[in-house]
């Protein structure tokens, strides 16, 4: 079992950035691949970024945040992060992380279904 708590969200002025974080806990956490996805309101759940439990592979990230993100893991923290810069209001949402025993290509890692653990999300507000 993988547990993930979300953290960082919250308002932020159009043009500003936010770090989220994801903290998992369990035996293999680290070996996870971690997905980041958002819905918002009325919206289906899409696709943000996703890193290799490792961080040694080059990670994925959406069309829609593509140079506005950067994610990361620390292993030794059994952490997850996602940096978002040049926030636009359109990144208004509830982002959650995910665990994945594996890192595939991005085609694969976009998909919610394939992920085996889930946070509770975290509110990201831009404001224009």
């Amino acid at each position: 079992q993988v547990q993930l708590v979300e953290s960082g969200g919250g308002l932020v002025q159009a043009g500003g950035s936010l770090r989220l974080s994801c903290a998992a806990s369990g035996r293999t956490a680290s070996s996870y691949a971690v997905g980041w996805f958002r819905q918002a309101p009325g919206k289906d759940r899409e696709f943000v970024a996703a890193i290799s439990g490792g961080g040694d592979t080059t990670p994925h990230d959406a069309d829609s945040v593509n140079g506005r993100v950067i994610v990361s893991v620390d292993n030794p923290r059994n952490m997850a992060n996602l940096q978002m810069n040049s926030l636009k209001p359109e990144d208004t949402a509830v982002y959650y992380c995910a665990a994945d025993r594996r890192f595939g290509p991005i085609a694969l890692m976009a998909s919610s279904l394939r992920y085996d653990y889930w946070g509770e999300g975290t509110q990201v507000t831009v404001s224009a």
